[in-house]
């Protein structure tokens, strides 16, 4: 059964059986964090962007426009934290072994190890932000959300801006080995189809595409006043 299976089978369960998970401990991987909108909190809301049907609480999605509910979205997170962390451990294992003399290999395992390490870290802030609804989004948003991330590390790490990350004496074979394996390690994760990362989701790309409009909006108008006023002269 894939994580996206037992998302579903998750999505699935009788209405009274909803958010009752989230009051207890998270996740193995999570260890004692708690989720940032449990169900005792959304029982006592007033956010008119969180709302109630028949199978528990959720809210709808800005780029998707679907419906998203708390308990399928902690579920989710839950699912993926547990194998993105026996897949860190592996890596390190892995790491480990390698003869410093093995340096492609050593580029290649560390920056797989730096994109789970990356999405890890993701799981976790998503998990426990309680002040964001934000956060709450489809495992789809979510990956090209992490996919994103990944990108911005991965410059930074070119530009020499990640000094704390475990590169090794050949930062530009580890940037490299991201790029080219980034949406491969996400797939494997995450177990989505590629077509997941076909399309940006995620809100950052879906300002960035509103603010170009904007600014060329913005342009054009600039131009037809300059031209009133070289006419109005």
């Amino acid at each position: 059964m894939t994580t996206t299976d037992r998302h579903r089978e998750a999505s699935e369960q009788d209405p009274e059986t909803l958010g009752t998970h989230a009051d207890s401990p998270a996740a193995p991987a999570l260890g004692n964090l708690q989720c940032g909108f449990p169900p005792h909190r959304l029982d006592n809301q007033s956010e008119p962007k969180i709302r109630k049907d028949g199978r528990g609480y959720y809210i709808m999605t800005i780029s998707e426009n679907l419906k998203v509910y708390f308990e399928d979205h902690y579920n989710f997170l839950e699912l993926i934290a547990d194998r993105c962390a026996q897949l860190l451990n592996e890596a390190a294992v892995r790491i480990d072994a390698i003869p410093a003399t093995h340096a492609e290999t050593l580029a290649f395992c560390r920056a797989r190890r730096i994109i789970l390490d990356l999405l890890m870290r993701t799981i976790r802030s998503f998990y426990s932000d309680g002040h964001n609804l934000g956060v709450i989004m489809t495992p789809w948003c979510f990956g090209t959300v992490v996919l994103e991330k990944v990108e911005m590390l991965r410059d930074r790490i070119s530009r020499g801006d990640a000094s704390h990350l475990d590169v090794g004496d050949f930062p530009y074979d580890v940037v490299r080995y991201i790029d080219e394996i980034r949406v491969q390690v996400l797939m494997e994760v995450l177990e989505f189809p590629p077509k997941a990362f076909a399309m940006r989701w995620q809100y950052t790309e879906l300002i960035r595409r509103y603010s170009s409009a904007l600014s060329n909006v913005t342009t054009s108008l600039q131009t037809i006043l300059d031209m009133m006023k070289k006419h109005g002269k």
